[in-house]
């Protein structure tokens, strides 16, 4: 499920793994490196720099497949951490809000992502985003 305000994208979405695995990825940078960013982007293992904690940050940089000389970095600084249940962060280059929520269903983990301010324009960029990378979260969940 997917809906959208015209500033702020929510995602929510099931994963058949407990919390802690879910949770695990978002903040092991041996995890976040093999499965964030869309489809045509990867994540230098060696770019990866994680702190979950509040104060701390996560720093990476995407690269693009097709042109490995376009890289989007990310400079986060973690603002709320509660560990398998909640991180939530600011992106230091654009001020934008990240909260990822992670809530119990029965050994499953219900995800609720929120970001934003976007400007209208980027919603349906970001959301593919998010989908092609929460796929890939998906596979590495199920090995």
């Amino acid at each position: 499920m997917t809906e959208t305000t015209p500033n702020e994208l929510v995602i929510s979405r099931v994963f058949d793994a407990p919390r802690e695995l879910v949770y695990r990825a978002f903040v092991d940078p041996d995890q976040l490196a093999e499965w964030f960013g869309p489809e045509g982007f990867s994540i230098p293992r060696e770019s990866v720099d994680i702190e979950a904690r509040v104060g701390g940050h996560q720093r990476f940089e995407m690269v693009s497949d097709a042109d490995p000389t376009f890289r989007s970095p990310v400079n986060a600084r973690f603002t709320e951490v509660v560990e398998n249940e909640l991180l939530v962060g600011v992106e230091e280059n654009s001020g934008m809000n990240l909260r990822v929520e992670l809530h119990d269903e029965d050994g499953r983990t219900r995800l609720v992502l929120r970001q934003g301010p976007y400007p209208e324009e980027f919603i349906g960029m970001a959301r593919d985003g998010w989908h092609s990378s929460l796929g890939k979260l998906e596979k590495l969940l199920a090995a």
